[in-house]
């Protein structure tokens, strides 16, 4: 690794920045609202994105920076086991195809902003939303953090901020300020700034994986020279190989399974798609998102690179960023950070906003200030949004970075324990609000007490998300085994309930509200009473 800064490289990750920076404070202009003191319009963008901006946003939202340095490091270390993100993500599209443009529909004609509001409008129950506003929060707040580890990674690789002797302030300048920058553009845009600079990221990303997948594999020979160094790595490591293990294909199924169905489950995945101006929106978006699935196999298959060029690391996640600094001219190297770096400046402001919005519209409003108006709720949802971000921040510099990841794992078991509650809710009304609550208790206690126990060589504790399936004895995804109990409790219970008459919530939706379009007659947005002072 380089001991001392690529100038010329940090050069163009700086003018990139700059850029961004720039669009980032620029984008409070761009479609500018007539009435700024609101969530639709700091926490959604107006609700007006079309076709190709929602598509650049999801992208943005979904293909991030940790994406991109951490797929093709599981391969790197792992072998091919790395590429179950690739059917995850063609596994979902078609199911998003099911729900989101119904969820879409709901959530306009009601005012809808978080997945939360929709869950008490439903089933009338607080506590239920309450259970699902805290959980993506909690399943959001190490993602914004493994965001900034895709910059510290960068930044590493870059040599910015000095060896490991070097004062903690130096050496963590550079991430400061660009959690900084960050903070105050998302202050002052709300969604329009990601939503705007996701073009510049999607683009940067397309065009470093197409120069890699090019450029790379000619200097190394070929791909039969890169598949090769793969497999004799893996081969010497009894790892797999090209092909995962027998004993592991169980885990690679649950995982790729259980990954689809909680991706739209995160806050940050529904506000993008609330953003947009249409149902129709969201069907288009559906069929052109596998693009990205595409894109994501390129973007694996750098792991293999990493192996045939060379790169020694420590820890995996800077293989690829190394493999950047290693193989590319210093200038096109400056181009392929700056790609990683505004892919992590993209999806954590979205995710911040997402969780700001949870905790204002399903907290604060709910259960602390029920009378707050419109303003009062983008105010808090602005404050929200940096204490968020500040939370990230410290849990970055203070923890290491392995934690990061598994707390990320974890976060991805918590937040699919909100799948019965949402995506049932969007199809039927039969389940009982207090069995969707006691599903979703025991889910999450069961996926958080089996990661607990799951070990690895530098944790004791939540070091994996994979363990024994009871009653199978395979080892597969704790979140899908906790999903599976969930989905009991909750059809167990309802029966139950149901048959003792247990009171049952207030439904303020009906069932056209489910299928209308903006252009509908009558479907404008509902502006919930916030907006007039009163209670919601």
């Amino acid at each position: 690794m380089n001991d001392g800064v690529n100038g010329v490289a940090l050069t163009v990750f700086i003018l990139f920045f700059l850029a961004v920076t720039v669009m980032g404070f620029l984008a409070a202009r761009w479609r500018k609202a007539e009435n700024e003191h609101s969530l639709d319009e700091w926490g959604l963008g107006g609700r007006s994105f079309g076709t190709w901006i929602t598509w650049f946003l999801l992208g943005g939202d979904l293909y991030t920076a940790y994406t991109f340095v951490a797929v093709p490091a599981a391969i790197y270390a792992a072998g091919a086991a790395g590429f179950f993100a690739v059917p995850y993500t063609i596994l979902v599209y078609p199911l998003i195809f099911t729900f989101l443009p119904r969820l879409w529909s709901v959530s306009h004609k009601h005012g809808y902003v978080t997945t939360s509001d929709f869950v008490r409008g439903r089933f009338g129950s607080k506590g239920l939303s309450l259970a699902v506003a805290v959980t993506g929060i909690l399943a959001t707040m190490p993602y914004i953090a493994l965001q900034l580890v895709g910059i510290q990674a960068v930044l590493d690789v870059m040599g910015v901020g000095g060896g490991e002797n070097t004062n903690w302030f130096v050496k963590d300048l550079p991430l400061l300020i660009a959690f900084g920058v960050l903070a105050a553009y998302t202050y002052s845009s709300g969604l329009r700034a990601p939503a705007l600079i996701a073009f510049v990221k999607d683009t940067l990303i397309y065009i470093v994986i197409a120069v890699a997948i090019i450029y790379i594999p000619i200097k190394l020979g070929g791909f039969d020279d890169v598949f090769g160094a793969a497999s004799e790595k893996y081969t010497a490591a009894k790892a797999g190989g090209l092909v995962p293990l027998e004993a592991g294909q169980w885990t690679y199924a649950t995982l790729a399974l259980g990954s689809a169905l909680a991706l739209f489950m995160y806050p940050h995945s529904i506000t993008a798609t609330l953003s947009s101006r249409s149902r129709e929106v969201i069907r288009r978006n559906t069929t052109i998102l596998p693009l990205y699935s595409l894109m994501l196999g390129l973007l694996a298959l750098l792991g293999f690179m990493a192996i045939a060029a060379g790169v020694k690391v420590t820890n995996p996640q800077l293989a690829i960023p190394q493999l950047f600094e290693d193989m590319f001219p210093d200038w096109f190297a400056g181009v392929a950070f700056a790609a990683i770096g505004i892919g992590a400046l993209v999806p954590a402001a979205i995710m911040s906003i997402a969780a700001a919005n949870l905790f204002t519209r399903n907290i604060y409003k709910d259960f602390i200030r029920p009378d707050a108006t419109a303003a009062q709720e983008t105010k808090v949802s602005k404050l929200v949004s940096l204490l968020v971000k500040v939370g990230a921040l410290v849990f970055v510099l203070t923890m290491d970075k392995t934690v990061a990841i598994n707390f990320q794992l974890l976060g991805g078991i918590w937040i699919l324990q909100t799948f019965p509650a949402l995506v049932g809710g969007l199809f039927t009304r039969w389940f009982h609000r207090w069995a969707l609550l006691a599903g979703w208790a025991v889910g999450m206690v069961y996926g958080t007490f089996a990661a607990y126990g799951v070990a690895s060589p530098t944790q004791k504790h939540f070091g994996g998300s994979a363990k024994e399936i009871p009653g199978i004895g395979e080892i597969g995804y704790i979140g899908l085994t906790a999903f599976v109990l969930n989905v009991a409790v909750t059809v167990i219970l309802t029966f139950i309930l149901k048959a003792a008459k247990a009171p049952d919530g207030v439904d303020e939706t009906s069932p056209e509200d489910y299928t209308a379009d903006a252009g509908d007659p009558g479907v404008e947005v509902e502006l919930p009473p916030a907006t007039a002072g009163t209670s919601h």
